[in-house]
């Protein structure tokens, strides 16, 4: 679920800056920001990347129901699913530094139009994602951002962070099955 919300992120957004400024080739990226060898990827010259920072697990307890109905009456138990929430880094990476700014607003200005998506927004999300909501991450101070692109390896570049809220994982084994209840006997005392 990870890759599929982080590529359906891409594509929105590569689709929405693609139509803003009249562009033919994509201009968004899903990568990290320098490579396991020190290097800025190729991929990343003129353009918006996308890297993933940080996952949490989030804590707010759901109200479900493990056991999922078959068509023959019985039921499976699934195992519990678990939501997550992604933290990225949107990176405009242009040799230009105006060109990096106006990428930069242009993602801000798609987060803001769409701090929630789902199907009713957007035909194109994975059914299993079901709905991504997208939270501005206001706080990180100064020496909090030096430290963060320090850990990447990376010479600072105007960028700023999103959360990426409720991404469910799940695992798709079955633990057991159930056998239906068919009649219930409400006559229990009667002889």
């Amino acid at each position: 679920m990870i890759e599929k919300a982080l590529q359906f992120t891409g594509k929105a957004l590569n689709q929405f800056v693609k139509k803003k400024f009249g562009l033919d080739e994509d201009v968004v990226t899903i990568n990290p920001i320098i490579d396991q060898n020190g290097v800025v990827p190729k991929e990343n010259q003129n353009k918006i990347v996308i890297s993933l920072i940080h996952i949490e697990q989030d804590t707010t307890k759901q109200f479900y129901n493990r056991n999922q109905q078959l068509q023959n009456g019985n039921y499976i138990k699934a195992p519990l699913s678990y939501r997550y929430n992604l933290f990225v880094l949107i990176t405009p990476n242009f040799t230009n530094y105006s060109e990096a700014l106006k990428f930069l607003d242009a993602s801000i200005q798609f987060f803001q139009i769409n701090a929630m998506i789902d199907a009713t927004r957007n035909a194109e999300i994975p059914a299993d994602l079901g709905k991504l909501e997208y939270e501005f991450q206001k706080g990180e101070n100064y020496m909090q951002m030096q430290n963060l692109w320090t850990a990447l390896g990376a010479k600072y570049q105007p960028s700023v962070i999103y959360k990426i809220r409720l991404v469910t994982i799940a695992s798709d084994e079955i633990e057991g099955f159930d056998t239906g209840i068919i009649e219930i006997n409400t006559n229990a005392n009667e002889k």
